[in-house]
């Protein structure tokens, strides 16, 4: 009786439902995408499903993430969801990793699942996550949320013979200062439930074997208008010569390194740290926000350089002082932090995590 209403489309069928209950899937982030894609499957009777997730819930999720209420504040959102989950639908097999993506792990990872769901909010698991289900032909379902925009596509599943994933769409990382997350660009948060509701649905579609998948094309979504559009995408070999080619390639490689995220000599703090850094040692302080970016900052004395100024503005900079940088939410601070300590003899350098939203809330 639970299935029924779907049962009962002659696309689908008994048969059908049954390819979705001795079907898996594996959801990598719990967060924005991750949630209502992780509903839906739960829902539609997706018979084993994975939730890879390291986050917990903050009070700034609740506007988008809609697994979470304020009593789960502080707690694993994977486990979270899980429970949730569970009490949607007693049947349902659930695997919870409380883990990081990474080399050494996915390969192991994704191969136990039929499809894998991207719900990552980063370039470096996004392309990591791309080129193992490559790897492992594995059908991967992507998609993505900026401000009021959205994606969708379906990687790595044949059309004709023919096979396209995220390099094919994006061969170049961005860097780090070019792209901002949803902490500092914002994002409604009814947009990205649209997004991982369909990012569900194409999971439905590929295990049940209904429709045509978006595969080799990319649909875009407008939500302040409703437009829409599709991209059709072709494989580009300069994309793929970048990416690795076996397994062993695969467990070397650096992604942090290829999105423009390499380490840098610094130490991450805390808003605690900060408060008593600035105490102790009176250290510089950098924003390196735009300049018409909110919130205004004047509870101490800084400096503001905005990123796209910084290197033209060096000189500004005492690298005999110690150094404390920040942004909005901790991203572009993380590539001024390696502009910085390459270009100047700076001894002690610290990186507000989390940014100056994360401090204001805090006191």
């Amino acid at each position: 009786m639970r299935f029924q209403k779907q049962i009962i489309l002659p696309e689908l069928g008994e048969a059908g439902q049954q390819r979705l209950a001795t079907g898996s899937v594996l959801v990598i982030g719990a967060g924005g995408l991750g949630c209502p894609a992780l509903q839906y499957l739960a829902a539609a009777g997706i018979g084993r499903i994975g939730i890879a997730d390291f986050d917990v819930v903050e009070e700034s999720n609740l506007q988008r993430q809609v697994l979470y209420t304020e009593k789960d504040l502080g707690k694993p959102k994977a486990e979270v969801a899980a429970r949730q989950l569970q009490a949607m639908n007693s049947a349902l097999t659930l695997q919870v990793f409380l883990t990081r993506i990474d080399t050494r792990n996915a390969l192991e990872l994704l191969a136990n699942f039929d499809v894998v769901l991207d719900a990552s909010d980063n370039f470096p698991t996004r392309y990591l996550v791309d080129d193992a289900c490559r790897l492992l032909n594995k059908p991967l379902i992507y998609g993505s949320v900026f401000r009021f925009e959205g994606q969708l596509s379906v990687f790595h599943w044949p059309v004709y013979g023919v096979r396209t994933g995220y390099r094919d769409i994006f061969p170049v990382p961005p860097q780090a200062s070019e792209v901002a997350d949803c902490n500092e660009a914002g994002v409604l948060g009814v947009l990205p439930g649209i997004i991982g509701t369909m990012q569900a649905a194409e999971a439905i579609k590929l295990i049940a074997g209904l429709g045509v998948p978006m595969a080799n094309r990319l649909f875009c979504y407008q939500l302040l208008n409703h437009s829409t559009y599709t991209l059709d995408l072709v494989p580009r070999t300069d994309a793929l010569a970048q990416a690795p080619a076996s397994p062993e390639d695969f467990r070397n490689m650096n992604y942090d390194w290829f999105c423009h995220m390499p380490s840098a000599d610094y130490q991450d703090i805390d808003g605690e740290t900060f408060d008593q850094l600035r105490a102790d040692i009176a250290p510089q302080i950098l924003d390196v926000r735009n300049l018409h970016e909110w919130p205004k900052v004047t509870e101490f004395e800084h400096l503001r350089i905005p990123l796209a100024e910084l290197e033209n503005n060096l000189h500004l900079i005492d690298p005999t002082r110690p150094l404390i940088v920040f942004c909005q939410s901790g991203v572009r601070s993380v590539t001024a932090l390696n502009l910085l300590t390459e270009r100047l003899p700076l001894q002690s350098v610290y990186h507000l995590k989390g940014g100056i939203l994360k401090w204001k809330t805090q006191q």
